[in-house]
């Protein structure tokens, strides 16, 4: 059965670099009928955050990214320590004492004489004497795993063939001197154990995948079917890594970025075929094909989002709506009435408190200097409510014949009189829902 996993860390919010790997691995899943774990990487005691657990769990739900199980790594310290044993028993984890200055002064001067600023195993060449000594000196070491020094190749199914040289890798730490067990080798373990057939994240991963896939080997189990998705740009080419705090789920979220505008951009953004709006999560996964994604950063533009949403608002049908309507004030007989007039006029539903305040409350007429006299004059020719939906065309032509205005000249004004506004929903279906309309004068 095809599995599939998304393994957050809950030190913070998940952003919509976070949200690509997700996705592609939920689509994956669902199109093949298989699973999608939600693994929590909470190895890290001192960073990990239960209200983030609990955030990314909300953000997924309010995607509709529903998971088959969650898993907690905090929860198999035990699994990882015995396939360390196992390492240890096959001479393939060695303990490594260096201090990070140390390490640095060996990859600059590696780096001084071209080569490669790679581990060099001093740590192999200790004996138990030195260690024991180095032990008592400076505390418990790193483990690191030792790699076959042959290349590692595997077929990528974003990036194709992929062929890494190890003699060009460090030996990978696998458990900090603290006893930490990191992400190398706690993901192995899970995708071994939990039966994980395939893998999707970012093109920064690549080197990691290959030390992994070793150790998969080394563990006898079987490695997944890896695709390395490309790394999200700003608009201009522009490094996003440093935004991607501003652009957390639970901001979007909270700007009023409809779920399918956002799932329907990230499920196209990199690949080969236009971003369509998906209706429903049906669409999203029956159009989605992973080998259509390409290798070259993927520029990622949130101002895209804001038109996918009013298209979804567009479409929104009344009764889904209608609690947010009702929250605005407007009362139940005009309700409806409302959101057929606004729908196709607002970016998001937080655009739904303006037209509520409109049509209760009446606005402060935008009126230029050069249209006042005209302004007046129609607002005398405006006649009592209430308005039907041929008020307006039954006014504007009156105003009209009055006036000799015109198009433009004639449309404008009369709008922003009575909305404040240049653009906004029809006139003919506004006006019977306009209950407090600025004085004539």
């Amino acid at each position: 059965m095809t599995t599939t996993r998304f393994a957050p860390s809950p030190t913070g919010h998940i952003h919509v670099g976070n949200l690509r790997t997700a996705l592609m691995n939920w689509l994956i899943a669902r199109k093949a009928g298989g699973s999608f774990i939600l693994r929590i990487d909470d190895t890290d005691p001192e960073r990990s955050r239960e209200e983030y657990v609990d955030a990314i769990k909300r953000d997924l739900e309010w995607l509709g990214l529903h998971w088959d199980r969650v898993e907690r790594q905090s929860l198999r310290l035990d699994r990882y320590a015995q396939a360390a044993e196992r390492l240890r028993a096959m001479g393939r984890l060695y303990e490594a004492f260096e201090t990070p200055t140390e390490l640095d002064l060996k990859r600059k001067k590696q780096l001084s004489m071209g080569r490669p600023p790679v581990y060099d195993r001093a740590a192999l060449a200790l004996s138990g004497e030195e260690r024991a000594r180095l032990r008592a000196e400076r505390g418990a070491g790193v483990w690191r795993f030792l790699l076959d020094q042959q290349r590692i190749e595997w077929h990528d199914g974003i990036l194709g063939d992929i062929s890494i040289d190890a003699a060009s890798v460090s030996d990978p730490v696998l458990i900090r001197a603290d006893g930490q067990v990191l992400y190398t080798l706690a993901s192995v373990v899970d995708d071994v154990e939990m039966g994980v057939t395939h893998v999707v994240r970012g093109a920064d991963h690549v080197t990691n995948t290959a030390t992994q896939i070793q150790i998969i080997a080394a563990l006898g189990g079987t490695a997944p079917q890896f695709a390395h998705h490309s790394l999200l740009t700003g608009p201009q080419g522009e490094a996003l890594s440093k935004r991607l705090g501003t652009l957390s789920l639970r901001d979007l979220r909270a700007r009023g970025v409809e779920p399918m505008a956002l799932l329907s951009l990230m499920a196209r953004l990199g690949s080969s075929d236009p971003v369509e709006l998906r209706s429903d999560m049906a669409a999203l996964i029956e159009g989605f094909d992973i080998e259509r994604f390409g290798a070259a950063p993927t520029r990622f533009d949130e101002n895209d989002l804001f038109p996918l949403s009013a298209r979804v608002l567009a479409a929104r049908p009344y009764e889904e709506v209608a609690d947010t309507i009702a929250a605005h004030g407007i009362p139940p007989h005009l309700a409806e009435r409302f959101w057929a007039a606004v729908s196709h006029n607002i970016t998001t539903l937080h655009d739904v408190k303006d037209w509520a305040e409109i049509v209760l409350e009446g606005v402060e007429a935008v009126i230029d200097p050069e249209d006042e006299e005209f302004v007046a004059t129609a607002l005398q020719m405006l006649p009592e409510g209430p308005y039907t939906e041929a008020t307006w065309d039954e006014w504007t032509a009156e105003v009209k014949a009055a006036t000799g205005r015109k198009g433009r000249a004639l449309f404008r004004p009369l709008r922003r009189a009575l909305t404040g506004r240049d653009t906004g929903p029809e006139m003919a279906h506004l006006m019977p829902l306009l209950q407090v309309i600025r004085a004539k004068s």
